[in-house]
């Protein structure tokens, strides 16, 4: 059975028992203590710890999660995947235990003819919770599983919580016997003899504070039950597919087939070789998901997941002797497995593609320019008689060039060194910690919200902004910290919720509106405006006049000018998204904005930077759809109806079934979209690009001025003009000729002063090679240069003087300047001077050291620097008695 089908038979399955089907939530969490959606139940966290109301009381899904504590896991065993889909079925306190056990063991033994997957049900065991008593009952009664086929396990292993106080549960899994040969009879832990396959949570208790997954106390019960449930659909495809693993189910294996013809290798011959192509395989579909979902390859966050499972599959098809671009050979093969479930994939896949293979095409170009410092590591480690390579090193290939650390270790055996895995683990250890930290003060995600709650229990905010900028209204509630208060005085900043206001919240880009919420002898000035919970709008106050408390009759007000201005910006965003994919394509859709009154940014997938005309042909494209006059309108819609009328989404945005559908000039323009805008597009006013740039791989941004802002950016780039014209004397037109004609006489200016500067800095070799210092037999010349001389004349000067010594003595010159404050060192020796078991690059970190810096090089010739001039003078004296310790040690 295929994985597609086993995915639709288990929503078909519940939807036929009044289960509410809820697409799958995109691969980014809101929440900012995770990265990605990790469980089936993800997008119900908000009611099942009562942040929300449910809109059903049953539900069934099929959740998109990435698991990114086990990639360096994945392929060296069968059980870790990054990307995975999680079944569920949920009730918000509906059916409980038994009807949960039920539907489980229907659907799981129901024959494949009638709807079901047809297990065998003399193989199938079930595990509870060792004091759930009721629960062994209900898989008697129902399943007629006898005793011995009824596993009580401990808190540890059958008892959910969240790993904070809140709901939680006792577990019951269903589990397979897959015989002998996969492990000992009745080891629960051991092996892969007894597999689980879904779990069942009977979310029946409050637990309280306490780490680990048991030893926490339990404080009661729930006022409401709920279940949830998780079926992994993966692990059940292998069953149903007679395979060994993940790996080699109908989703997966075809890319391993793939890699395999364009390797020349074979899989199942050779282990090391099958955790490769296991690499390959789950990182490529893993990839596909992600950028599917709106994750482009970055430095940070879910960007470097990304990146960083891209870089390994790329890698390894490299070591299994793949050296040509391997992502457009394997990427198409797994999108013609995923767009089974996925469809959405594949009109996507334009844009999907381009960012794979430009991340590709960097990495490719990022491996040579590690592989260079990798050899300098090498040579180094090797000429100081070293056979580890520095942990910092390797640290320094990973953090800056992208190299895994077992790239580094395979590539250092390879040169017959070992790598310091111990210093590269701990300074990886002291960058978790910091971003750790970043995270912590950055969080916000499951703080207390029962004040948002209480108030949203009392209806949602109604928003009348689409249609008025000033509603008469009442405050519902005042909240200080998320703390219901009785009132608030002049001078503070409170939180005020209205029965109904015309203030937009900030979303989709767009942020929030600025205004006045007015009564008599009351004056509050509106900050900013954010919805903590679904249906209520909250209003970040500052309190000018008198006193605000709840019940108060307000009038509260929309500053005009900011609202047509900000409407202005978020029209001409889908303008210039429009404008774009009619310039470049259907590929270059939106992958992120920004707006403002005046301003506009837009993020959009792209490979490579847009040259001065298509960037004017962009703008004209967008200018003349203003020009049009055309109309602007807004309806709402079922989501599918939306899609299949071609409505463009914004990716990583969870959408209601009901959605907001903007319209410009009819097919032209079409996105949901639940922002303000203008009601033609002659109102966006005028329209300038003012600058395109990358943010990463395979993603550009546009920025552009609107309105009054874009004519004043005009009007400056008039005055500039204007200005440089009387300067230079030359009429507009002639302004580039003009500064090209300046730039390149001052580039040859500056030549001929660098050949000056170069030729003064050198005249003083015959000099100092004169007059050297003799250290216990060996001819020292140190020599601070004048400030403002760079590396490059500092080598020559030191070779130059190097040249002129005696050469049947020991001779070593250390030369040093200060350029832009930053001290530059270098030195050389002669043949003599290395006979004596001299080396420079020893000597040019001692002279580094006293400039805060570091330095290093070859025997005969090496160079350093640092922070610190104030060192300079004592730097050279530093060499001058480490010669001196060094020939009479």
């Amino acid at each position: 059975m295929e994985t597609s089908e086993i995915r639709r038979r288990f929503l078909q399955y519940f939807e036929d028992r009044g289960h509410t089907v809820v697409p799958s939530a995109p691969l980014p969490s809101p929440d900012p203590n995770l990265l990605f959606n990790v469980a089936g139940m993800a997008q119900f966290v908000p009611y099942f710890v009562g942040q929300q109301t449910p809109p059903y009381s049953r539900a069934t899904s099929v959740q998109k999660c990435v698991r990114t504590l086990d990639i360096e896991e994945v392929g060296k065993t069968t059980r870790h995947g990054t990307f995975f889909q999680m079944n569920g079925n949920f009730s918000f306190g509906d059916y409980f235990k038994d009807k949960a056990i039920e539907y489980a063991w229907d659907l799981v033994t129901k024959p494949q003819s009638e709807g079901g997957y047809g297990f065998d049900e003399s193989v199938l065991y079930a595990s509870v919770y060792y004091e759930d008593d009721e629960a062994i009952e209900l898989w008697k009664r129902i399943a007629g599983l006898p005793d011995d086929r009824i596993v009580r396990l401990g808190m540890k292993d059958n008892f959910w919580s969240m790993g904070v106080p809140g709901p939680c549960g006792p577990c019951s899994e269903i589990l397979i016997d897959r015989g002998p040969e996969f492990g000992a009879d009745r080891d629960w832990e051991a092996g892969d003899r007894y597999l689980e396959f879904w779990n069942l949570v009977f979310m029946q208790n409050i637990r309280g504070e306490g780490g680990g997954k048991e030893g926490y106390p339990i404080l009661g019960e729930l006022p409401k039950k709920n279940i949830d449930t998780g079926l992994g659909l993966e692990r059940v495809a292998y069953l149903l597919q007679g395979v060994d693993n993940m790996y080699e189910i109908d989703e997966i294996y075809p890319v391993i087939e793939r890699a395999s013809e364009l390797s020349g290798r074979k899989y199942g011959v050779d282990h090391v070789d099958d955790v490769r192509f296991r690499v390959v395989a789950d990182h490529v579909r893993s990839a596909l998901m992600l950028i599917g979902d709106g994750v482009t390859p970055g430095n940070e966050q879910g960007g470097y997941v990304l990146r960083r499972l891209l870089r390994r599959a790329i890698r390894s098809m490299r070591l299994l002797g793949y050296e040509d671009p391997s992502l457009v050979e394997l990427l198409p093969v797994s999108l013609e497995q995923m767009k089974k479930s996925y469809p959405e994939l594949e009109p996507d896949f334009g844009r999907i593609g381009q960012v794979a293979y430009a991340e590709e095409d960097a990495f490719r170009r990022t491996l040579t320019a590690g592989t260079s410092i990798f050899d300098v590591a090498v040579r180094d480690t090797k000429a100081a008689d070293g056979v580890e390579l520095a942990g910092a090193k390797a640290f320094q290939l990973h953090d800056t060039y992208g190299f895994p650390i077992d790239l580094t270790v395979e590539m250092a055996a390879e040169q017959g060194l070992q790598v310091d895995t111990a210093g590269f683990k701990s300074l990886m250890t002291e960058q978790r910690e910091r971003a750790k930290a970043d995270a912590r003060a950055k969080k916000a995600g499951h703080a207390d919200t029962s004040g948002y709650r209480e108030l949203r229990e009392k209806g949602v905010t109604e928003f009348t902004g689409y249609q008025e900028l000033a509603t008469d209204s009442q405050v519902r509630g005042v909240l200080r910290q998320g703390a219901i208060a009785t009132a608030a005085e002049p001078g503070e900043t409170v939180e005020v919720v209205l029965e109904k206001t015309p203030f937009y919240a900030e979303s989709g880009g767009q942020i929030a509106d600025e205004g006045l919420i007015v009564a008599d002898g009351v004056k509050l000035q509106v900050l900013d405006v954010q919805r903590p919970v679904k249906g209520l709008i909250v209003h970040r106050v500052k309190v000018v006049e008198g006193v605000v408390q709840p019940g108060l009759d307000v009038h509260a007000e929309v500053d005009h000018e900011w609202r047509v201005e900000a409407c202005q910006a978020h029209s001409g965003t889908h303008v210039v998204h429009a404008a774009l994919r009619q310039v470049l394509g259907p590929n270059a859709l939106q992958s992120g904005s920004y707006n403002k009154p005046g301003y506009l940014r837009l993020d959009f997938a792209w490979s490579s930077s847009l040259d001065q005309t298509t960037r004017s042909e962009i703008e004209e494209v967008a200018n003349l759809a203003v020009r049009k006059d055309l109309p602007v309108s807004a309806q709402y819609m079922t989501l599918p109806e939306a899609r299949e009328w071609g409505a463009l989404a914004l990716f990583g945005e969870t959408y209601d079934e009901s959605v907001r559908v903007v319209e410009i000039g009819g097919p032209w323009s079409r996105e949901l979209c639940g922002g303000t805008h203008v009601k033609r597009s002659s109102q966006v006013g005028a329209l300038t690009l003012t600058s395109e740039s990358s943010v990463g791989a395979g993603v550009r941004r546009l920025e552009a001025f609107v309105g009054m802002e874009a004519l004043r950016y005009l009007g400056r780039e008039r005055a500039l003009v204007r200005l440089l014209s009387e300067n230079l004397k030359a009429r507009p037109e002639e302004l580039p000729a003009k500064v090209a004609d300046l730039a390149e006489r001052l580039r040859t200016a500056e030549k001929e002063l660098e050949r000056l500067r170069a030729g003064q800095v050198l005249a003083a070799a015959a000099e100092l090679a004169a007059s050297p210092k003799d250290v216990f037999g060996v001819s020292y010349v140190g020599h601070r240069a004048p400030d403002g001389v760079n590396g490059g004349d500092l080598r020559k000067l030191a070779l130059d003087i190097r040249g002129r010594m005696v050469a049947d003595k020991p001779a070593v010159i250390t030369v040093l300047s200060v350029n832009d404050g930053k001290p530059a060192v270098v030195v050389a020796l002669n043949d003599t001077a290395r006979e004596w078991r001299l080396k420079a690059g020893d000597l040019v970190r001692v002279a580094a050291e006293k400039v805060g810096g570091r330095g290093g090089g070859k025997d005969d010739v090496a160079q350093g620097g640092g922070t610190d001039p104030a060192g300079a003078d004592e730097a050279l004296a530093a060499v001058e008695h480490s010669i001196g310790q060094l020939v009479t040690g």
